[in-house]
């Protein structure tokens, strides 16, 4: 509830010449604008307004946020009063203007004198709040507090709350773009934190993950050339942190910061955001959205549009690419399904992607014509042939049929693009497409970091090492502590022969997880230096991981590039014990062979792996592993037929 400044009329003389302007809701010194935030002077026309007099913090937490809210406030009372006292230059030991009575709340002291000259125009330093919106409660409760859980409700009320958050903040940062014009060609950094999930119920972390994903999707859609957004995978590290923002922003290089919580009270869902500048914290926009169920639906496609012409209009730029967001869908199960699919998929194991199919699925049988659903259940059969080992043919069939189905449904969803990329990449071997498919997505979402990232593999793969380089710092920027992008990042090193760089990238990725799979490539590039022995400790390390046959394999290759003969052949023959022909990837056997010199066994192998169409089959231009192998004409002719020959 904002304060009513009743009985506060025209200009106020606080002392020291300061004045405040109730109806401009401005503090001014000496004629120049202060800058306080919101709640800050939502408080003190409400202390001013009650001079002389004890105002209790239950007082204090009715008229700010609202009768009878359950929220932990100490800490939001605490630093709106700092933020007072710095504006005022009030010392707290010996106060001038605000006195606390511990344990009570707080009494304005001073003298107020009413003036009624107006005050001279000023240009605002941040916009004053719409009079009819409530501030939003405070958004990182005391450890340990309890949500307020009611009767569950559709979390398809989320998506009409992220639109909503979407319009405000991107008005926000068009408005500060107009006040602080930037140099050409420089980006406003942006990263939209973990909304916390304040239900009470641990189960529901996927309702307030999806939250933030859908922020960051549909803001990185925004104005990509002024605003890059940070990529999930990189701020869902700070989920349930409580470091400081300042070292937030030095860490994802970031200017500012969104950050919010989700909660429920009795029959209604509670959205609450902030807006933060991280150089000097100042909260420039805050909100808090209250919404029922009822008629989401529609509301969500009529305030994607309001999204965009708002976005043009504050911009000034009516030849603004701005993507609209994806249709709703239709049934509040399918979207709840789909949140569920995206929190399973991003943890990239193999029980995750297959909880994610199921997910996907479920939603598509809910709703036929929800395109985000097809995409993701693409993505997912695309990623789990490479992550489980297993033969791909029957995983890539069923991916590619539902980006086909995604891209029937919604041409512009740039998920579908980058699903259909990388199945005609990593099965047909046609490259040109999955260029054109690449490019395609990033041109309807510059910010998508795992399209830059599969963009950069692809280029590498054909050779393409300079330009792979640029994609995969694009990757980076945009997904700072992203571990997978930083393994991909070193093998382009890799590839182009850089092993000492590869190595010392990989390390700092096993550095930061031990457990992470892809970073112990780097025995690759340790066999490449010679360093064998480097090579053997990480195979050891990695032995009680996931890696599986791909770890048998790989001691036996590298044994074989010692030229340790015996214990070559030893770990090929156990290997071959656990290999199921008809189900195993055959590259895995391939790779023992090619380490071991067996040329005809490699090359039948290999064969046997371009039949499966395997992924490894994309790496076989560049990888320097293979080089005992180019001269043989059978490796050439596979190297044909995959389209990188040449």
């Amino acid at each position: 509830m904002s304060s009513d400044p009743a009985g506060t009329q025209g200009l106020l003389q606080l002392g020291d010449g300061v004045v405040l302007d109730p109806r401009a809701y401005e503090l001014r010194r000496s004629g120049r604008a202060v800058r306080l935030e919101r709640i800050p002077m939502e408080l003190l026309l409400f202390l001013v307004q009650q001079r002389g007099r004890l105002v209790t913090r239950d007082e204090i937490v009715e008229r700010i946020w609202g009768k009878g809210v359950s929220l932990d406030v100490d800490n939001s009372i605490n630093g709106a009063i700092r933020k007072i006292r710095h504006a005022l230059r009030d010392d707290p030991e010996r106060p001038r203007l605000i006195q606390t009575v511990t344990g009570k709340g707080y009494r304005f002291i001073a003298p107020v004198i009413e003036i009624s000259e107006a005050l001279p125009p000023s240009a605002p330093l941040s916009p004053p709040p719409p009079p009819a919106v409530e501030p939003p409660p405070p958004l990182a409760p005391a450890a340990g507090e309890p949500g307020r859980l009611s009767r569950r409700r559709s979390p398809l009320a989320i998506g009409a709350a992220v639109l909503i958050l979407i319009v405000a903040a991107t008005v926000l940062i068009a408005q500060r773009r107009r006040a602080q014009p930037k140099a050409a060609g420089h980006r406003l950094m942006l990263a939209v934190l973990p909304f916390q999930n304040l239900t009470g119920d641990a189960a529901q972390d996927y309702l307030s993950d999806g939250m933030t994903e859908e922020v960051i999707a549909q803001l990185g859609r925004v104005d990509p050339d002024r605003l890059g957004v940070i990529a999930r995978t990189s701020v869902m590290a700070y989920k349930g942190t409580r470091k400081r923002l300042d070292e937030i922003g030095r860490e994802l290089s970031v200017q500012l910061v969104l950050e919010g919580t989700v909660r429920r009270d009795a029959d209604r869902l509670r959205v609450s955001a902030q807006l933060i500048q991280v150089r000097d914290q100042t909260h420039l926009w805050a909100r808090q959205y209250d919404r029922e169920p009822g008629g989401v639906l529609a509301l969500q496609s009529e305030i994607a549009q309001e999204v965009v012409d708002e976005i043009r209009h504050t911009l000034g730029d009516g030849g603004s690419k701005v993507a609209v967001a994806a249709p709703p869908a239709r049934t509040y199960a399918a979207y709840d399904l789909y949140l569920r699919a995206q929190y399973f998929w991003n943890k990239r194991t193999i029980e995750g992607l297959k909880q994610a199919i199921d997910h996907c699925e479920r939603a598509i049988a809910a709703d036929r014509t929800y395109a985000p659903a097809e995409a993701g259940l693409a993505m997912s059969y695309a990623l789990l042939g490479g992550y489980s080992g297993e033969s791909q043919v029957e995983f890539m069939s069923k991916a590619r049929d539902a980006a086909v189905r995604a891209l029937q449904l919604d041409p512009g969803l740039p998920q579908a693009h980058t699903a259909l990329a990388l199945v005609v990449q990593n099965y047909d071997w046609d490259w040109e497409t999955a260029e054109r498919e690449f490019r395609r997505a990033l041109e309807l979402n510059p910010n998508h970091a795992t399209t830059h990232h599969w963009y950069a593999e692809h280029l590498a793969f054909r050779g393409r090492f300079d330009e792979a380089r640029a994609e995969a710092e694009l990757a980076r920027q945009l997904d700072p502590l992203s571990l997978a992008i930083g393994v991909d990042t070193a093998m382009i090193d890799y590839y182009s022969r850089r092993f000492d760089r590869a190595a010392a990238k990989l390390e700092a990725v096993l550095a930061m997880d031990p457990q992470f799979p892809r970073a112990h490539l780097v025995r690759n590039a340790y066999v490449e230096m010679g360093r064998i022995d480097d090579a053997l400790r990480d195979i050891e390390a990695d032995s009680a991981g996931e890696g599986g046959l791909w770890n048998a394999s790989c001691l036996a290759h590298v044994y074989g590039r010692a030229a340790r003969s015996p214990e070559a052949r030893r770990e090929v023959a156990r290997l071959l014990e656990r290999v199921d022909p008809e189900k195993t990837d055959a590259a895995i056997v391939f790779w023992a062979y090619a380490g071991i010199g067996d040329k005809e066994q490699a090359l039948a192998w290999l064969e046997r792996a371009y039949d499966q169409h395997s992924n490894i089959l994309t790496t076989l231009k560049v990888d320097p592993a293979f080089d005992s192998l180019r001269s043989e004409p059978r490796f050439q002719e596979v190297l044909r037929r995959v389209h990188l020959a040449g």
